[in-house]
């Protein structure tokens, strides 16, 4: 089972899934409508992430039909040496081998995030949250079909349709070879898969992104950015949660009461640290905690600082480690900006809601890393590998 499958057979599989979404577009969206229908909670993102619509399906075509297109990111070689005995040594990308994808209810998560695992040669364990389990069941059953119309096992791509106590469980004691394990979701998500599993586990998903506002900004670009970063998507991990204003702004006052009467508009719920809450009669942060949360949904907390430096400070103490963007005309203060502050995406004049594989030309991610190790920002195809070294000799011996 656990022979690489050839490229060729393994872009058959995706291109056979963008025709199938096609071809079942109608009755995916009737068992969608079930499982909102058996959806209970009063979650608004929750409700945006579980919905699959003519849009989402499209969405997953197109991933489908660009992973299918893009190259082989296995096998790509990354270092070539001639040792002086005469051996050649080559290092070469590989694929990690089993990957499990633990999710929250994005029915769109089995069909992209899987298809990236696939593509870059890999067996997939997909368990998805329990809201979207009749959504997830069609969508595997449309793989199990691409897979067995190329003569590939089904095995390639397996469900796991777990409660918390069997996870927990599987996470521990797996019943089959793990390599490695994606948890996309909330902090909650996050911290249970840290807590349990046994192989290594790529940490994605935790926002908390910020919009620092210098002052050489242009302010109807700050304006633009902060409103697209709030209130386009409240569901994703690349949204706006913080808006911090340079004091040394002309008229900040002025400004950031044109920021929260435009988010207010929205619908969006503003609060202010002591000096806007002072300046614009927003209700004043109860606690610096506050500066920590990732909210996901229309709120929005807006501070001052009387500098860069103090900007850059309080990004790096309270952000996720997502993305932090810069609103300036000066590029030498913007420069400064994103080489000191420690998120994995840094921005000078543009929303955070860039922050995603599609939008890097990646054509897709698995997930959105805020670790380090082994890579940051959004994990595409090309970084979904693990590397082995090829040594070819006759009869060295040391």
């Amino acid at each position: 089972m656990n022979h690489l499958l050839q490229i060729e057979k393994r872009n058959a599989v995706l291109n056979r899934m963008a025709e199938l979404l096609e071809e079942e577009r109608a009755n995916l969206k009737t068992v969608n409508q079930q499982d909102i229908n058996n959806y209970s909670g009063d979650d608004l993102a929750m409700e945006k992430r579980l919905l699959v619509d003519d849009a989402k399906i499209d969405g997953m075509i197109l991933s489908m039909q660009q992973l299918a297109s893009q190259e082989d990111p296995i096998g790509v070689e990354r270092f070539n040496f001639d040792h002086e005995n005469g051996m050649k040594i080559i290092n070469k990308t590989a694929a990690f081998g089993t990957i499990m994808i633990i999710y929250e209810s994005r029915p769109d998560v089995t069909v992209e995030a899987g298809g990236i695992a696939f593509k870059s040669g890999n067996k997939i364990l997909l368990k998805g949250g329990k809201e979207s389990l009749l959504s997830n069941l069609k969508i595997v059953e449309l793989w199990h079909q691409a897979l067995q119309e190329n003569n590939i096992a089904t095995e390639w791509v397996e469900y796991l349709n777990y409660n918390r106590e069997e996870t927990e469980a599987f996470l521990e004691k797996p019943t089959q070879k793990v390599d490695l394990i994606v948890p996309r979701g909330g902090e909650k998500l996050i911290e249970f898969v840290k807590k349990h599993a046994t192989c290594p586990v790529i940490i994605s998903g935790r926002g908390n992104n910020f919009v620092y506002v210098n002052a050489e900004a242009d302010l109807d670009q700050a304006l633009a950015v902060i409103i697209n970063g709030k209130t386009s998507n409240i569901s994703v991990c690349n949204a706006l949660d913080k808006v911090l204003i340079d004091t040394n702004l002309d008229n900040w006052e002025a400004f950031a009461n044109k920021i929260i009467t435009e988010l207010q508009q929205r619908n969006v719920t503003v609060l202010g640290d002591e000096s806007i809450s002072r300046a614009t009669n927003v209700p004043q942060i109860e606690s610096d905690l506050i500066w920590y949360e990732e909210f996901l949904d229309y709120k929005i907390v807006i501070g001052t600082t009387n500098s860069d430096q103090e900007a850059i400070d309080k990004i790096n103490k309270y952000c996720g480690g997502h993305s932090a963007s810069i609103i300036t005309k000066n590029d030498a203060i913007a420069q400064e900006f994103m080489e000191n502050v420690d998120t994995a995406a840094v921005y000078q004049n543009a929303s955070t809601r860039f922050t995603d594989g599609g939008q890097f030309g990646l054509g897709g991610e698995l997930a959105i890393s805020t670790d380090k190790l082994h890579q940051r920002g959004p994990i595409g195809l090309q970084h979904l590998v693990t590397n082995k070294w090829y040594i070819y000799g006759n009869g060295q011996t040391r």
